[in-house]
């Protein structure tokens, strides 16, 4: 078939590496141009730089709904648009254009986890799988009946990174393998259960902050969440930033008020957590690595040399 795509960061770029070795035919590329957003930084292989090395048309847009870029897709004449990591919204003039319409890629198990950073808030709430899903798009966000999806599992010290290498390797199988059951003819797929729906927004600093009133467990899932290289979670320490790289939930129960510098336990330090850390039923969280406002890393058993006083979520 002939294909059009538009894609953006490393996502993007599989993508259309996945597309120049299948037997389709790229016709023409979109991207956004190169932004400065911090998570936008992540991850940034060029689509436009693959295109040209190919000597795939390229056009740069940060929306997709002025006349010239209709114009340029329609004399494309592609038989369908893929979609993968494309951030603002695509006008149903652009994606019912070709005759199979347009198959959006993306790197979660739909319905679920719809909208931005689909890994990092699944690796927060726990879910035990992760994956990605092709649909062929419609008016709303993320909604349009499967053609295919791939799943893997998520283990219990994995994070963002791990998973953003496990799920980037199914961006190819999950794409080719629904193009060539559209190419097949199978016209009819797997009706999304909108009851199951979720919607999130990107992530932003006020997301990487960390509020002692959650569960042990659940911050130990934010650390290992913001991985390098995403922005890490962070404190404060006598009103100074204090990055934590690194945290286990404890083994013994503390209990007292949230944010508290509590006990030395293995090779951590436990902070009191949870928004009943009073009843002293639950574990607490073990800081083992962290970098401070300056930019030096180090164990959490040399950055607090004496246990008391709190960590904030605000200097």
């Amino acid at each position: 078939m002939r294909v059009a795509m538009l894609g953006y960061q490393t996502w993007g770029h599989r993508t259309l590496q996945a597309l120049l070795d299948s037997e389709h035919d790229v016709v023409l590329v979109v991207t956004h141009p190169k932004s400065e957003h911090a998570y936008e930084k992540i991850w940034s292989d060029s689509v436009a730089d693959l295109a040209e090395e190919h000597g795939v048309p390229v056009l740069i847009r940060n929306r997709p709904d002025d006349d010239e870029l209709f114009e340029r897709l329609k004399d494309a004449d592609p038989d369908i648009i893929v979609a993968n990591n494309w951030r603002t919204w695509i006008p149903p003039r652009i994606f019912d254009l070709p005759r199979h319409g347009t198959l959006n890629v993306h790197d979660s198990l739909l319905p679920k986890y719809a909208g931005f950073s689909p890994l990092i808030w699944a690796l927060i709430n726990g879910e035990p799988e992760v994956g990605v899903t092709a649909h062929m798009m419609n008016d709303e966000l993320d909604a349009g009946d499967i053609v295919r999806q791939e799943a893997v599992p998520v283990g219990p010290t994995d994070t963002a990174t791990d998973l953003f290498h496990k799920t980037v390797d199914l961006i190819a199988p999950v794409t080719i393998g629904a193009l060539d059951l559209i190419a097949a003819g199978q016209t009819e797929f797997t009706k999304q259960d909108r009851s199951q729906a979720s919607f999130f927004h990107k992530r932003s600093t006020e997301d990487i902050r960390i509020d002692w009133t959650w569960p042990a467990a659940d911050l130990e899932r934010l650390v290992r969440a913001q991985s390098e290289p995403y922005p890490s979670a962070f404190t404060f320490h006598k009103g100074k930033r204090l990055e934590v790289l690194a945290a286990v939930v404890s083994q013994g129960r503390y209990g007292g008020t949230p944010g508290r510098i509590f006990y030395r336990e293995g090779d951590g330090v436990v902070i009191v957590a949870g928004a009943d850390a009073r009843t002293g039923r639950n574990p607490g969280l073990a800081i083992t690595r962290v970098r401070t406002e300056d930019g030096l890393e180090m164990p959490a058993t040399e950055y607090f040399t004496s246990m008391g006083g709190y960590l904030t979520s605000r200097p």
